[in-house]
């Protein structure tokens, strides 16, 4: 009879490591290839060609249109934050001073009750029942803190009176935030961006249908294997060693002869979006558990490895 192995062992009450593995359990790695990887001239909003490209301080490279929207609609959201914390807070002021004015009335009615004692209710000579619907000697009123507690009371079982948590709204920020850098961004810190585009000639060299971007001064074909460098006062693009080589010696940029510093050279940021790995280590993760009770397997993303 042939021995049993784990490879083979399948009426067991639990998963073997085999089975496991078969099924795709655990952390799943795999290379990420150049369409997982965001071009260097694709916008970090819409994922597209660059059309008319801002660029901010630390390199993130956008649309006009998309980063204008996107603006747009964070400052929407911090007025309609505002406006929802200005009315909590004219709600919580209200709520206090309504507040006082019922603990006023307890203390008037407490000592109405205290020195007058037990009064009749009676509503003109008719002596009718009173609101409460007690006559006589016997009656008391109501007081206004009864009342509140029966109107407020709260009850888990009906859903009628269920109690509600109150949702407090904190103020919000003003400042409106870069999309893929999470710092500080107004309008006003964009700069505009040119990149320099082949010539006819080096077109038909390449044999590219797709226009291309070069290195003003080297004409190097940019790729996202180089690191490339702005200048924020005049928005020419060159590689790093250039950069390094040329702009950073002489401050001057070798297009329009434009004076610049070293703090005007902004390295734009490499290709990379929430899917995918970039630079040295092009890999990818993701985490897979078995669901309870079947053999299947739900997906649990996990933090892509750069």
């Amino acid at each position: 009879m042939p021995q049993r192995h784990s490879k083979n062992n399948n009426d067991l009450a639990f998963f073997t490591y085999e089975e496991k593995r078969k099924l795709g359990y655990g952390t799943q790695r795999e290379r990420l290839g150049k369409d997982s990887i965001k071009p260097f001239d694709a916008c970090c909003l819409c994922l597209k060609s660059l059309i008319d490209p801002l660029c901010c301080q630390k390199g993130h490279v956008f649309c006009k249109e998309c980063i204008l929207e996107c603006l747009l609609a964070q400052k929407k959201d911090i007025k309609r934050k505002l406006a929802a914390h200005a009315a909590q807070h004219k709600q919580e002021k209200e709520d206090e001073e309504e507040k006082l004015m019922l603990q006023k009335a307890r203390e008037i009615d407490a000592f109405d009750q205290q020195n007058h004692g037990a009064v009749p209710q009676h509503n003109g000579r008719s002596r009718t029942l009173d609101k409460n619907g007690f006559h006589g000697a016997n009656s008391v009123k109501v007081t206004s803190y009864e009342e509140e507690a029966l109107r407020n009371m709260k009850a888990f079982w009906l859903p009628s009176a269920t109690p509600e948590a109150p949702v407090k709204v904190e103020a919000p920020s003003t400042e409106t935030i870069c999309p893929e850098g999470k710092e500080k961004l107004k309008l006003k810190l964009l700069f505009p961006i040119y990149f320099t585009e082949e010539s006819n000639e080096q077109r038909k060299k390449s044999s590219s249908l797709e226009s291309s971007y070069i290195c003003p001064s080297c004409k190097v074909t940019l790729t996202n294997t180089l690191s490339l460098v702005a200048i924020s006062t005049c928005g020419h693009v060159f590689c790093k060693k250039c950069s390094d080589k040329f702009l950073a010696v002489d401050k001057v940029c070798m297009v329009c002869n434009k004076q610049c510093k070293e703090r005007n050279l902004i390295v734009l940021e490499k290709g990379g979006t929430g899917f995918a790995g970039h630079d040295d280590h092009l890999e990818a993760t993701d985490f897979k558990h078995l669901g309870s009770g079947s053999g299947l397997g739900l997906w649990k993303p996990a933090a892509s490895k750069s």
